[in-house]
């Protein structure tokens, strides 16, 4: 009897750690440079070119961050590769011998580790050393450009968020309200990032809310001191 394969989260890691990166770090640099702005003025107009200014260079910032951060990962991967080209053809004995080894050590017994190994050597020996040797797979695969658009996309819509309630509360009570709704949002989204992952909900979202209130507290602070020293 035929069964489906059965499905797992690892093919989300990328795009899940570059989106969740993006939208928390768009909710909590956002609002709090939009808080800070809320406690040194009244004026909202101020907060919310504010709020613009920090969404339109954090997206773009996030894009080149993790497009460059994730290209050198990516570059590392086919260095490696293309070392393991250069062994395979020098000495495929000996590389036939050290992914036995390798199936030794995860418990099979050393003639079954060969006869697999010389298997795996016949059908794709790069890809067989990457995936066991260097713990490469298509999988997990550095994907820059997935990476950048996830991540800017993302931080634009958590953005938005403190942005969205800046324009619609008065400017005297701007800086409460944008606190209060993002770190609901920061919260929520924590919640929905470990729910995605198959992770527990409860924590993941009370840290995340922990890091965002203590960003925007300080920048109140600092606010507040400039806001002082000028009146």
């Amino acid at each position: 009897m035929n069964r489906l394969i059965e499905p797992h989260r690892t093919g989300r890691i990328g795009w899940l750690r570059a989106a969740v990166l993006g939208a928390n770090d768009g909710i909590i640099s956002t609002a709090s440079l939009m808080v800070g702005v809320a406690a040194a003025s009244s004026s909202g107009r101020q907060i919310v070119v504010a709020g613009v200014a920090g969404l339109v260079a954090g997206a773009l910032s996030m894009a080149a961050g993790e497009y460059v951060s994730v290209s050198s990962q990516s570059d590392t991967e086919r260095a490696e590769l293309d070392r393991e080209r250069a062994e395979l053809a020098a000495d495929p004995v000996f590389e036939t011998q050290e992914l036995a080894d390798i199936y030794v050590k995860r418990g099979l017994s050393p003639s079954l580790a060969r006869e697999v190994a010389q298997q795996l050597m016949s059908v794709d020996p790069v890809a067989a050393h990457g995936r066991d040797e260097l713990g490469l797979s298509e999988t997990m695969r550095a994907r820059p450009v997935q990476a950048g658009l996830a991540s800017a996309a993302s931080f634009a819509v958590g953005a938005a968020l403190p942005l969205l309630t800046a324009v619609m509360v008065p400017a005297p009570n701007a800086s409460v309200m944008i606190a209060a709704s993002s770190l609901t949002c920061l919260f929520g989204l924590g919640a929905l990032s470990a729910k995605i992952g198959g992770a527990p909900p409860v924590y993941a979202a009370a840290r995340v809310a922990f890091w965002g209130a203590l960003a925007m507290g300080a920048t109140a602070a600092v606010g507040w001191m400039f806001g002082a020293a000028a009146a």
